[in-house]
């Protein structure tokens, strides 16, 4: 009879017991293709998707492979009902195929839709939402495609519960020579996998913890594809950050790469772009979109997915003839489009489970802390008679919690902290009662920049930070951050802050990332949506009282 630590129920949930000595195992291993739900301290709870399993299937693994997860680590036997659904789901994934028309006949570069299952070809192509994108047939077993539909007929599928898979390959793109300089350094073995993998499949995503090299992965994509190549990235800092990196890791020239953002227009075959730039717009119309297609691109690299903004989108089911690398270290979107990474981006094609690389040291080791604080009378009295709107900004900004980034900070004399707000006001109040310097989407570049050389050099030993810190910043010697308040319920953000601490620095000590939250408020609810993520990469929280740290500090 086994006795594991999962029970896998009727309606696709899974429970983990924590306490079970095959937890981790199992947590690794069911993390594949299922999603945590919630994560509270003794029993996980996570659903099997169907993009879940399409996303395993399209990185490799089999219906038997989840199946044998799931039997291996059962505290009772699988239902029949979840094995059959499993394997139907899974078989699902590929039964159609967009691909160029063989035909003699054919107009060059012609698409088609093709399954061997005829009764699914029909039902999918009579489809309202699919009559528009097709022309008719194309043979025994295949249906002429619109020639501007190959996107939005991924789309559409995907919604139907028929994804396709894409064999209808990729334009070169212009030639241009790009290599790896590895005199002084390699790619590591997960990283030249996710390459692979990368190109094995054409297009897709390539999941990775943060500070385990995902710029390296692009880059060695680069050097793989050798072809003009587009970086989308989140924001200015980042795009320097990519520029230097190349720089240093590539046979790459400063004349050879561009940055178009805010600040500058270069297109260069190598160019690095803003999110905010191809999104900005004037009198109503998007005034950059036409750097899409300004070069020949051959690669297009989607720099933090899991935040690519709507319109960008809409832009990218027109650019499925070029391959599309999409870098993440979490698909979690919170707006819920995680269908649209798969079907426009492409499915994940490679992931490296957080607590394995740490275990290679590759990224440091961490422990998270959240520490409740109670609010005082008045401050509760006017939580209690505020609108829904108000009530987590009262709780996250509440003034309890200034003492305990004092305290925190004290406890760690000897290292590198960031202290992390979502709200302006309360990042000015911090920095003044800090003595520390702040950084927001308000400072400019240059002195951002400046601020995060002065950090990683020990200039400055505390940097008050906005959520501009989330993303794809290097501060290797970051190992304390201290989370004062955030978007509401985030789990991408709590990965990405968790992140800033993961790159391994000369210390070599371990991480600790704080989370302050207001007890008994949505505060609380928000903070244990967030903890999702990390509970599934296997990061358990401990709760501290803040009344017991302030005590401890006034010893």
């Amino acid at each position: 009879m086994p006795n594991g630590p999962l029970i896998v129920q009727s309606d696709r949930t899974v429970l983990l017991e924590v306490a079970h000595p095959d937890a981790e195992d199992a947590r690794h291993a069911l993390a594949v293709f299922a999603e945590l739900e919630r994560a509270p301290e003794h029993i996980h709870t996570y659903r099997i998707t169907r993009l879940g399993l399409w996303n395993a299937r399209a990185a490799g693994h089999t219906a038997d492979e989840m199946l044998e997860t799931l039997n291996r680590f059962a505290k009772f036997p699988v239902p029949a009902a979840v094995e059959q659904d499993l394997r139907e789901t899974v078989s699902r994934y590929g039964r159609l195929v967009i691909e160029r028309d063989r035909r003699e006949d054919a107009e060059p570069g012609a698409l088609v839709v093709r399954s061997d299952d005829p009764a699914v070809l029909l039902q999918v192509t009579r489809s309202k939402k699919i009559v528009p994108l097709v022309e008719g047939s194309a043979g025994e077993g295949a249906i002429r495609v619109q020639p501007w539909a190959r996107g939005e007929l991924k789309q559409q599928l995907v919604k139907l519960g028929w994804p396709a898979e894409d064999h209808a390959g990729y334009t070169p793109g212009t030639p241009h020579d790009i290599a790896l300089d590895e005199r002084e350094w390699h790619l590591r073995d997960y990283q030249r996998d996710a390459v692979d993998h990368f190109f094995e499949g054409g297009s897709g995503v390539v999941v990775l913890p943060c500070g385990a090299g995902k710029t390296l992965v692009g880059a060695g994509a680069m050097a793989a594809a050798k072809t003009n190549t587009l970086i989308l990235v989140t924001n200015t800092v980042s795009a320097r950050q990519w520029r230097d990196e190349l720089l240093r890791r590539t046979t790459l020239t400063e004349d050879e790469i561009g940055e178009y953002s805010g600040e500058t227009k270069e297109l260069k075959p190598v160019t690095i772009a803003t999110y905010q730039i191809l999104t900005s717009r004037r009198k109503g119309e998007y005034r950059h979109l036409s750097l899409l297609d300004a070069l020949d691109w051959g690669l297009i690299v989607y720099d933090e997915v899991h935040l690519l903004p709507a319109p960008v989108f809409k832009l990218t089911a027109e650019l499925q003839a070029r391959r599309r690398l999409g870098l993440t270290a979490t698909l979690v979107r919170e707006d819920g489009r995680e269908g649209d990474v798969f079907s426009l981006i492409g499915p994940k094609r490679f992931d490296a489970a957080w607590k394995d690389i740490e275990a290679q040291g590759f990224i440091s080791p961490a422990e998270c802390f959240e520490v409740r604080v109670d609010l005082p009378y008045e401050t509760r009295m006017e939580y209690a008679a505020a609108a829904d709107d108000e009530r987590y900004r009262l709780a996250a900004t509440a003034p309890a919690k200034l003492p305990l980034v004092r305290s925190i900070i004290d406890r760690h004399p000897d290292e590198q902290i960031l202290v992390i707000g979502q709200y302006l006001d309360q990042i000015d109040e911090l920095a003044e009662v800090l003595g520390a310097p702040k950084l927001t989407g308000q400072t400019p570049v240059a002195e951002r920049q400046e601020l995060y050389t002065a950090f990683r050099e020990g200039r400055e030993r505390v940097l008050v930070v906005s959520k501009v810190a989330n993303f794809s910043v290097d501060l290797p010697d970051a190992s304390v951050a201290i989370q004062v308040s955030g978007s509401y319920g985030s789990r991408q953000e709590e990965a990405q802050r968790l992140g800033r601490l993961l790159r391994p620095s000369a210390s070599g000590v371990t991480a600790s990332f704080y989370t302050l939250v207001a007890r008994d408020t949505v505060d609380q609810d928000f903070a244990q949506n967030r903890q999702r993520f990390l509970s599934e990469q296997g990061y358990a929280y401990t709760i501290l009282d803040g009344a017991d740290l302030l005590a401890d500090a006034a010893r």
